[in-house]
């Protein structure tokens, strides 16, 4: 594919050379609004009308003119402005008008006096401060302008955003198809959930994260199942999600010393690319091109899967979905504890982050290899250790990444 793998592939590099390949492949489609959730916009939005659309009032109180309070003397009360009911009442020199919140300002209103500001006898309304102009006025346009942009293309549509769209009164929207992935799981020792093991026999957990990661991303899933190392078997299933899908995720056989088999058919049906990544856990990696679908190769251990598609699948994902795709936030903490660490590759320890009484701190969940999956469900966090870094003693700081939506 273009890279250089005969030594570690630093994280960075082999996450911007297979973007700089991606390209969106989702079409995109028109859907009323209450199907749109979990969605990515395909275009722009702009809103179709001001927000407020009409000057009103963001306080319950008194609408008033500057020139009629410039006496000090009381103001008779000349109506009542509710929220879709505007006073529409003549408004002599010397009157206000009652206004509740959210209600259109009468025209002429230079400022809303705030109730506790104010002291009423029957309908004469004695004003304890002087407003200044403009005072509790929302102005039509305050939040958003006519035409101004709201949303734009490759936004993920969330109960955040919803109700911003149902208030503009956008009744439809244009959203990408979702990405469609195919996956499965090699190797001989692995069993389905439900099932005796055998002496040698594992559990197959790795298709369940993986699932899962793309059910968060919502992407539609062909789930293959389990194959077995045969090359029949695996060539049908690869033929399969090619003609199927638009992306093919495997776990299992990419590792040094796994059939050679895998590898060669692979480099058969397409053009893929084995890496050592410079990253722990997850060294073992493949990416590339089928005849039709993309191809990523996740190492078989379950932290390794599960930490290279959190960093490394997941922003290639958004991109071939349309999805504009930010890097998670990352932190600075104090290391509760010691926290072991060799130099050569960047690590991706599994930490919990709390509040310590001089700031954010973390501590390791524990044994950090990765087959144990226990330290990845009990951790909120990655603790990221730089690639040169070593042992790290209590006190030093250290980045950390708390879990995003993927992981939470």
């Amino acid at each position: 594919m273009g890279f250089d793998t005969s030594g570690l592939l630093p994280l960075s590099d082999a996450l911007q050379g297979m973007l700089e390949q991606l390209a969106c492949c989702c079409d995109s489609e028109q859907l009323p609004l209450p199907e749109a959730l979990g969605r990515v916009l395909a275009s722009d939005i702009a809103s179709p009308l001001a927000v407020p659309p009409f000057d009103n009032s963001a306080m319950d109180g008194y609408a008033v003119r500057l020139s009629d309070l410039a006496s000090g003397t009381p103001l008779i009360m000349a109506g009542k402005a509710f929220a879709g009911q505007p006073y529409q009442g003549e408004w002599p020199a010397g009157h206000c008008v009652r206004i509740m919140t959210g209600a259109p300002v009468p025209e002429g209103t230079d400022a809303v006096v705030m109730q506790e500001e104010t002291q009423a006898d029957g309908d004469r309304i004695t004003f304890l401060a002087q407003p200044e102009p403009g005072q509790n006025i929302r102005r039509a346009g305050s939040d958003i302008g006519k035409g101004a942009c709201v949303l734009t293309a490759g936004t993920r549509l969330t109960p955040r955003e919803m109700p911003l769209l149902a208030s503009l009164g956008v009744a439809t929207v244009a959203v990408r198809r979702p990405l469609k992935v195919a996956i499965f799981s090699t190797g001989d020792e692995l069993k389905p959930v439900g099932t005796p093991l055998a002496h040698g026999d594992i559990y197959d957990s790795n298709r369940y994260g993986v699932r899962a990661m793309l059910a968060r991303m919502g992407c539609n899933c062909l789930d293959l199942g389990i194959i077995p190392d045969d090359p029949a078997q695996l060539r049908a299933a690869f033929i399969r999600a090619d003609e199927e899908a638009d992306v093919l995720i495997t776990t299992g056989g990419v590792s040094v010393g796994e059939a050679d088999f895998t590898k060669q058919l692979l480099d058969e049906l397409g053009e893929i690319g084995f890496w050592k990544l410079a990253i722990k856990p997850g060294k073992p990696f493949a990416f590339g091109r089928l005849p039709r679908a993309w191809f990523f190769g996740l190492p078989g251990n379950p932290v390794s899967a599960m930490v290279t598609f959190d960093q490394l699948v997941q922003p290639a994902l958004a991109k071939l979905a349309g999805q504009r795709f930010e890097r998670p936030l990352q932190l600075q903490a104090i290391a509760a504890e010691p926290l072991k660490k060799s130099p050569g590759r960047l690590d991706f320890q599994r930490g919990i982050l709390s509040q310590g009484p001089n700031g954010l701190e973390v501590r390791s969940t524990g044994s950090q290899d990765s087959a144990v999956f226990s330290s990845l469900s009990r951790a909120n966090c990655y603790i990221v250790l730089e690639r040169e870094r070593g042992r790290v003693a209590t006190g030093e700081t250290v980045t950390v990444e708390p879990f995003g939506g993927l992981l939470l």
